[in-house]
């Protein structure tokens, strides 16, 4: 249900209290990331690396909003999904999202080796 934590305001992405984009974004993410995770082996997550979205209608504070994601294509270990929302009247988005298949424990350590190089890079 859209709350007022939800909105454009609150997230600073407008000045109308409905449902904010980036808060829209969130969700579509979210549904794509349930539509895969329980079938991927430990040790591997995915994360997203691209989203086309257009949000086409607002959504009031109050209203539900249903996201969803539909796998359309695999190709190696990019995902393509088909994501949606509506809330309790209208479609009120609709995209392309795409994610890619990681192994957690090789993604952390590249992401700890960018600290290191951040903190080698300030001592300098």
């Amino acid at each position: 249900m859209v709350g007022t934590r939800d909105t454009a305001p609150h997230v600073g992405s407008g000045k109308i209290k409905v449902l904010a984009t980036p808060v829209l974004v969130m969700l579509l993410e979210e549904a794509a990331l349930n539509a895969v995770e329980g079938l991927l082996p430990a040790g591997l997550q995915t994360v997203g690396t691209r989203l086309d979205v257009s949000h086409t209608a607002a959504t009031p504070v109050g209203m539900r909003v249903y996201a969803y994601a539909e796998l359309t294509r695999v190709e190696g270990r990019k995902l393509t999904f088909r994501v949606w929302a509506d809330d309790e009247v209208e479609r009120i988005g609709q995209g392309e999202h795409e994610r890619i298949i990681v192994n957690v424990e090789r993604f952390d350590v590249r992401t700890q080796d960018k600290v290191a190089r951040t903190l080698t890079n300030i001592k300098k």
